[in-house]
């Protein structure tokens, strides 16, 4: 199966590729860009979740996909699907270094994301895991038309394990919430 490449205006989509890693690594020496998804990590415990990632392009035909700036070449973030083992949701989900907060890469990347999961997994919802203090978080799923239905706990390693589960179905983001999303990406943009 060819692998997965995503376009926004701004970003290329991709899996996880070894030349990913030290930006990867660096962005979980971060206690800011980190606090929400399981904190701080060395960059050998870093590695281990980013060989996980990789692993799961490769045994579950799908994962988080790496961002890359376009105009730079520079890895900026991860971005999508995430449902590791015990994990109670269809996860989309965002992680992006603390240089790239505010940029709008994480809305833009994300409907990219949902679009594809929809359309190529045959998943009937996305949930975003967003713990209750993550207001940027909470931001973005807003703006894709998800609301907070039900919370609960993540698995380890997830430190804090509290989460609030922001959820929309696939009816639901054809029917207005893409389109929503859309419309919020547009008026950032001008």
């Amino acid at each position: 199966m060819a692998e997965p490449i995503l376009e926004t205006a701004r970003l290329i989509l991709r899996p996880t590729r070894a030349e990913d890693f030290d930006a990867w690594a660096a962005m979980m020496t971060d206690a800011q860009a980190t606090v929400f998804v399981g904190g701080l990590q060395s960059r050998s415990v870093a590695w281990r979740g980013f060989v996980a990632m990789a692993g799961a392009w490769a045994i579950q035909g799908f994962g988080m996909f790496s961002l890359i700036e376009k105009d730079s070449g520079r890895w900026v973030g991860r971005v999508g699907p995430w449902v590791p083992e015990g994990w109670p949701v269809t996860e989309v989900g965002w992680v992006l270094p603390r240089d790239c907060w505010g940029r709008g890469y994480a809305m833009e990347s994300a409907v990219a994301a949902i679009d594809w999961v929809f359309e190529h997994l045959g998943w009937t919802e996305v949930v975003h895991s967003i713990h209750p203090d993550n207001t940027a978080s909470q931001a973005v799923a807003r703006r894709l038309g998800s609301r907070i239905r039900g919370s609960g706990l993540l698995p380890e390693p997830m430190v804090p394990p509290e989460a609030d589960f922001w959820r929309q179905s696939r009816e639901e983001w054809f029917g207005g919430g893409r389109a929503q999303a859309v419309r919020s990406l547009q008026s950032r943009a001008s």
